[in-house]
């Protein structure tokens, strides 16, 4: 895509977050769009958005599970940008009118306490950069019309970044078996989706290296206090206005998100 194509592109999914309507398929209209034509789409959105005085507090991974990949054909995560406005409290209302046609998921969310950069990261160097981790619940969002996503679309739309709800439960990682945490997801107080931590890449931790490893080498590093989402420990489930949805993980604690009426 030429530089004009993808500046059209980006303005199209800014327009979404501001009239509410999503837009069609990016690879619809844009056939040619390769993957990093779709990773600059995202970055002129983000330069938009820090230009207008948005703060990035952290970076989520998506397409983390083996069943996501294979629904979009891919053998791969991506990546996303986490702006402050993104952060909500747990138990109180979120505006509904912030989404377009949300989902959530349930994460556990890392805490950094040490720069983390790329590339080289290991295991022990993302352990020694995790100052705590958090239940969180990630409400995900789409502004491609009925979530008909390809792998562009999704990452040119910030990986279908919405919102992001941390638990007040800190756990150390030391107190934590990422791996086998097993985690239950509740809607308005039903049972939606079970799952556990090595659903995510193997571990959480394995979402955290690759992110640091993929974005160190454009420059970009995991700063002390950036909250980094892994990836969705089950399926993510429709969320409705005035829903309630808790997610309980095993080790960690719980949260929950309360979409307004």
């Amino acid at each position: 895509m030429n530089p004009d194509a993808v500046r059209a592109a980006a303005a199209g999914l800014l327009d979404a977050y501001e009239t509410g309507k999503p837009i069609a398929p990016l690879i619809e209209t844009y056939p040619e769009a390769t993957l990093e034509d779709s990773y600059r789409i995202q970055q002129e959105q983000v330069r938009s958005w820090v230009s207008a005085g948005a703060v990035i507090r952290g970076h989520k991974v998506g397409l983390a599970s083996a069943a996501m990949q294979r629904q979009l054909g891919v053998n791969q995560p991506d990546y996303g940008h986490l702006t402050g406005s993104m952060f909500h409290l747990e138990h109180q209302p979120i505006p509904a009118e912030t989404f377009i046609q949300p989902k959530i998921e349930p994460e556990i969310a890392f805490v950094l306490g040490r720069r983390l950069e790329g590339p080289g990261v290991t295991i022990a160097d993302a352990v020694r950069a995790v100052e705590f981790v958090l239940p969180a619940l990630e409400i995900v969002d789409s502004r491609i019309q009925d979530w008909k996503i390809s792998i562009v679309d999704t990452i040119a739309d910030n990986a279908s970044s919405g919102g992001v709800i941390l638990g007040g439960t800190p756990a150390r990682l030391a107190d934590v078996e990422l791996r086998l945490a097993g985690c239950v997801l509740y809607r308005n107080g039903e049972v939606a989706e079970t799952g556990a931590g090595g659903a995510v890449l193997g571990s959480p931790l394995n979402a955290l290296v690759w992110l640091a490893n993929t974005i160190g080498p454009l420059g970009v590093a995991l700063e002390p206090g950036h909250v980094v989402m892994p990836g969705s420990m089950t399926k993510a489930i429709t969320m409705a206005r005035g829903d309630t949805v808790s997610a309980t993980i095993a080790g960690i604690g719980s949260v929950t998100a309360v979409l307004s009426a």
